[in-house]
């Protein structure tokens, strides 16, 4: 039995959402975050040394990394579903996208998010207002330009795909899926529709929703 060592709010989610695709059985084991520093718990440690999640178990495996984890179900499990042939350009997109959500897109939107706590941290009064202009100038200078690019890129490959992958959702799809998901809240997405139209997609999803039921609603902090 696969079991999800599932952190509310989390890159877990997307896994829950892999095995519904996959129609395969599988058991949560729920954590909840520290109410003062959105942390996982210390009890995810004895799972896995670096009490992050996401993680599985499945019989002697321990595996995590969202991207390692959701190639071993592929192909472990997926019976040809979920991954385009080799010998295909889909599959060059395919690898590519499974790389750059973590790769690329995701570091900007954890950077986003710390920085924006950064501004408004607990800290002696005389320091805020050089905390609150650095965090805005790494915001302003450095983040946003290469959020902004990252995206666009996005954009342009779904008006021209209806999936990352071709013309059928894949494995990158659930991949890109908590990246964009993350932009969302912490970017401006007014005039990226084509992302916006990904998201309500697989949102809608029946496995995607099953996915929710299970693990509980998704809510991502903004930045």
């Amino acid at each position: 039995m696969i079991i999800v060592h599932h952190l509310e709010h989390s890159r877990s989610q997307r896994i829950l959402w892999l095995l519904e695709e996959l129609e395969l059985p599988y058991e949560i084991e729920h954590y909840k975050r520290d109410p003062n520093t959105s942390l996982a718990p210390e009890s995810l440690r004895r799972v896995h040394r670096l009490g992050k999640a996401p993680v599985i178990s499945d019989g002697a495996v321990v595996m995590a990394e969202s991207g390692a984890i959701i190639e071993y179900l592929v192909e472990r499990y997926g019976d040809g579903r979920l991954k385009p042939a080799t010998d295909t350009p889909q599959w060059l997109d395919y690898v590519y996208w499974m790389h750059f959500a973590e790769g690329s897109l995701m570091p900007l939107m954890v950077m986003k998010l710390v920085f924006g706590r950064v501004a408004h941290a607990p800290m002696p009064f005389f320091a805020k207002p050089i905390a609150r202009k650095i965090s805005g100038k790494m915001n302003s200078q450095f983040l946003q330009p290469r959020i902004q690019d990252q995206l666009e890129l996005v954009e342009d490959h779904l008006s021209r795909h209806t999936w990352f992958a071709g013309d059928q959702m894949s494995a990158a799809d659930v991949q890109m899926s908590f990246p964009l998901q993350a932009a969302a809240s912490r970017a401006n997405l007014d005039n990226l529709p084509r992302i916006r139209d990904f998201i309500q997609r697989v949102e809608a999803l029946p496995a995607y929703q099953r996915a929710i039921e299970r693990g509980g609603p998704l809510q991502l902090l903004g930045g």
